[in-house]
């Protein structure tokens, strides 16, 4: 894709700061620096979201990421904590339709970063967790 600003990084048009980079994976540092060594994990291949991944993509992305955090991990020991972010779709925050990970290292509880998670069990009986989980698996059952 000629504007995607990850296409024009992984074929060295934008500079970047690469810390992994194979055939089908490239991973730099995110510009922002939520936290030091915030990185970005993105398939070589352009593909806007998680949703249009099939199992190959899946696979030769996701299982670099293990390889990856480990290297954050060593380069710095006072590390405490990752967090791995994937935003896909404009209402859950995405901003670069190319998809990819965030690995932001965590290193206290005021750092730059935080997350919240509202706990709404209250709304949810047992039978309309089972009504949802029922719904979410036979859609994986039908689908591609």
């Amino acid at each position: 894709m000629t504007d995607c600003i990850f296409c024009k990084i992984i074929n060295r048009e934008i500079p970047s700061y690469p810390v992994y980079e194979d055939d089908e994976v490239y991973a730099f540092l995110d510009i922002t620096q939520t936290t030091k060594g915030h990185t970005l994990v993105i398939p070589k291949k352009h593909v806007a979201d998680l949703f249009e991944y099939d199992d190959v993509l899946a696979s030769s992305l996701f299982s670099r990421i293990p390889k990856i955090a480990r290297g954050l991990e060593q380069a710095f020991p006072e590390m405490k904590g990752l967090n791995l972010i994937n935003n896909n779709k404009e209402l859950a925050y995405q901003t670069v339709f190319h998809s990819h990970i965030h690995l932001i290292p965590r290193y206290s509880t005021e750092d730059d970063f935080s997350i919240t998670f509202k706990n709404n069990a209250e709304n949810y009986t047992t039978e309309k967790m089972a009504e949802v989980a029922n719904s979410i698996k036979e859609a994986i059952e039908n689908g591609k």
